[in-house]
């Protein structure tokens, strides 16, 4: 039997093929569905069967379009309520396909319509090898249980803690776990960079998979829940429907620099996917700055929305289109275009330019002892800043920046840092765009202050 992972860094998502004698089916497909076109036909085969885990919430699935490019069939929890043509799978259905079995387990908890997929290969075994987990299980980690309109946290948290234990923890040790996301999805909290394990190995090591009671489970999965962003619903609504395919989006425009500025003084948001040191040496005022080589498309649709208009500023064409990409991945849709010849063709039309200068961490600690005014803003989320943190820094949470930024003081100097400096040029740019003058972003972030052994500040216990 054929079976592969396709991971994707930038959202941190995991998809599978699974195939047999020419048949295939893909788990939890990417929007921009080519890849998977690809490697079927590589391996000879055909892609009969699409299979969603759940109604994704952080990006946009490519079902739709790729059951129309191939024919085949979409698989989805009967309690989904999707608008596409779909197979409504319950517990104990079924798909079989030469030496392959996929066999479906209701498993509600992250969303009520979660299931997950158990994987037999019957040239190795009569019995199940894997299980396709979706956002149930992670690697260290469970799917967070606030994403249900009708549901309360504690009762997803409730109906997680049934389908964890009296069905995945039933399942032999040695069965592997391959998971929808890894660390840096939004979906979870402790996820871990493995993209693969065992139900024993996480029978052991998972947080959430340690003895406790059905009501202590409840507790340890609601308390202190990370913000949802708001794009999360219209992502999963999206999803129910199906998404358009991706040809059907308008083309991705040239747009002069006299035309860039006139759209932008019309409301659009100039989103710069440049690094931070580019973007630092020379942009367009009020720029927004998320380089696109982080997690770029999620922090764009949890601080810019999928209904803003933008206007891309990259490197050169290829890498606009791979911006395009990208935001269409979550569902941001409305970009009226990129900037015809970069930054180069900006400043030869001598339209304004500001910058955002960096300093060091040295920098940092000498500027805290010599200016008392100095305001630190810590961007990183508040489990980390219990970790350890900048003597006197306060703490603004990227995620929550457009209403944390009312305790800065617009005339004082600010310093902002995060982990290692990505977040830390997302937050500058929008403190820069608010009106915020006297803005410096921290190189390296707090990795830096504590490598280059600068004094460390802990929470006090209570």
């Amino acid at each position: 039997m054929y079976f592969e992972q396709f991971y994707l860094g930038c959202l941190a998502h995991a998809s599978y093929m699974a195939g047999s004698e020419g048949i295939a089916a893909v788990v939890d497909p990417q929007r921009d569905v080519e890849v998977y076109l690809e490697a079927a036909c590589q391996n000879g085969m055909r892609i009969e069967h699409v299979i969603e885990t759940h109604l994704h919430a952080d990006f946009v699935s490519g079902h739709r379009e790729l059951a129309a490019r191939t024919g085949a069939k979409i698989y989805v929890g009967a309690r989904a309520g999707a608008q596409f043509p779909h197979v409504a799978v319950s517990q104990g259905d079924e798909i079989a396909f030469g030496q392959c079995r996929l066999r479906f387990l209701e498993t509600p908890g992250h969303t009520v319509e979660s299931i997950c997929v158990l994987v037999t290969d019957l040239d190795r075994s009569p019995e199940p090898v894997a299980v396709l987990t979706g956002d149930t299980l992670f690697i260290g980690d469970v799917g967070r249980p606030d994403l249900s309109p009708e549901h309360t946290p504690q009762q997803l948290a409730g109906l997680l803690y049934d389908s964890l234990h009296r069905k995945l923890l039933s399942l032999p040790d040695h069965v592997r776990v391959y998971p929808a996301h890894g660390a840096g999805s939004l979906c979870g909290r402790q996820m871990s960079n493995e993209r693969s394990s065992t139900i024993g190995e996480q029978r052991v090591a998972n947080y959430a998979l340690q003895p406790a009671s059905r009501d202590e489970f409840v507790h340890l999965l609601t308390d202190a829940l990370p913000e949802r962003p708001a794009y999360f619903a219209q992502d999963a609504e999206i999803n129910r429907a199906g998404a358009a395919a991706l040809d059907e989006l308008p083309p991705l425009l040239e747009q002069s620099p006299d035309m860039l500025l006139r759209l932008q003084q019309s409301g659009a948001i100039v989103l710069d996917t440049r690094s931070e040191t580019e973007f630092g040496a020379g942009h367009i005022p009020g720029s927004v700055n998320i380089p696109l080589s982080g997690q770029f498309a999620s922090w764009a649709g949890a601080l810019l929305g999928l209904e803003s208009e933008l206007l891309l500023v990259a490197e050169d064409p290829d890498r606009a289109a791979e911006s395009r990409m990208r935001l269409a991945r979550v569902g941001i849709e409305r970009v009226a275009g990129y900037l015809a010849g970069g930054m180069q063709a900006w400043e030869r039309a001598n339209q304004p330019l500001e910058q955002l200068p960096h300093i060091t961490v040295q920098d940092l600690d000498r500027l805290r002892h010599e200016e008392s005014d100095l305001q630190i803003a810590d961007v990183r989320r508040t489990a980390e800043w219990e970790e350890g943190h900048i003597e006197g820094a306060l703490l603004l949470p990227l995620n929550r920046i457009a209403t944390e930024m009312r305790q800065l003081d617009q005339d004082r100097p600010i310093a902002v840092h995060c982990k290692g400096g990505y977040r830390s040029a997302i937050a500058a740019s929008l403190l820069r765009r608010a009106g915020f003058r006297h803005v410096v972003n921290v190189t390296g972030g707090f990795d830096a202050w504590r490598a280059a052994g600068l004094p460390v500040a802990q929470v006090a216990l209570a």
